[in-house]
């Protein structure tokens, strides 16, 4: 597959502007396979990898597609900076093809600076006659593990910008949540001119599918295999949990499906109570019997007959 080289998000993403949320992700989802560092060889597959996720953090994003699709057409990478009230049928900014006054930095008896300020909501420095303005805000997906969500701790990462890559480090909370959102302040793009300060960067957690959990919210559920005679008679189990393994109690004559609760368990929360761990009980039958086992197990069924 070629590499992505287009600035435009639905390009990246290989869809259409038409294209539905669930368009968007599935799209997302497979380039993310194809070109994350860990799993391509291609030798700009980390620089791609990143660009797919800066696109899909704003075209999964309803608010801030709707920006993109009503700016960017005009403003390019400059998006983000133009205000919400801004009238594109009203022509350029900056006063069109009609400039006029001293210098021609005039439209319509309004100043340079007052066009600039109109555009950019007053972002923007003179120094000197000098323009400048701070860097644009960047949204980005940050894909975790439950373990890695659940512990926290600082991990560090490797964006792309306009003057190269930028290695930053991110303190992730300890029980950050799928969806949940982590801002960098002045770790977004690069700023125009000189000492011009850098917007701000927002992680979008997203957290990656697991072989043993589930997880809803704060909430996880886990498996928990069972032999027959176990799930009848009740007897001692040990759980799997993000923190270690835990020991609880399956009562007799639990069937499959049987959620035991674990109070406390899921991930955790600085705010308030921690999630819940749910165990649910699923009976595991044996795969091969010697000849006495399979003797026993015709004996238990005809004592079940007997008595039905």
């Amino acid at each position: 597959m070629a590499t992505v080289t287009s600035s435009d998000y639905y390009d990246v993403l290989g869809v259409e502007r038409t294209a539905s949320q669930e368009d968007v992700q599935r799209a997302y989802r497979k380039l993310a396979r194809t070109y994350h560092p860990d799993v391509s060889t291609a030798a700009d597959a980390e620089e791609t990898f990143k660009r797919i996720n800066e696109a899909n953090g704003v075209l999964s994003d309803p608010e801030l597609r709707s920006r993109y699709d009503k700016f960017s057409p005009q403003f390019g990478d400059d998006w983000r900076k133009v205000p919400e009230d801004y009238d594109a049928e009203a022509g350029s900014p900056f006063g069109g093809g009609s400039r006029g006054g001293a210098g021609g930095f005039a439209a319509d008896g309004a100043s340079f600076e007052d066009l600039l300020g109109g555009l950019f909501g007053g972002g923007r420095f003179f120094d000197g006659g000098n323009v400048t303005m701070p860097g644009s805000d960047v949204d980005a997906e940050f894909e975790l593990s439950i373990e890695d969500a659940y512990s926290g701790g600082r991990r560090s990462l490797t964006m792309q910008t306009a003057s190269g890559l930028r290695t930053i480090d991110v303190n992730i909370p300890a029980g950050v949540v799928d969806g949940q959102r982590i801002r960098l302040a002045g770790q977004g793009g690069d700023g125009f001119g000189e000492d011009a300060p850098r917007g701000d960067l927002y992680l979008h957690v997203r957290l990656t599918p697991h072989t043993r959990y589930r997880v809803d919210g704060r909430n996880l559920t886990v498996e928990l295999p069972v032999t027959p005679w176990d799930a009848t008679l009740g007897a001692k189990a040990t759980v799997e949990t993000p923190a270690g393994p835990v020991d609880v109690k399956v009562p007799a004559g639990s069937s499959s499906g049987r959620r035991l609760r674990l109070r406390g368990r899921g991930m955790p929360n600085p705010r308030g109570s921690a999630g819940d761990l749910y165990a649910e009980v699923k009976i595991v039958v044996p795969q091969r019997l010697t000849d006495d086992q399979r003797a026993a197990w015709e004996m238990l069924a005809e004592a079940y007959a007997d008595a039905a």
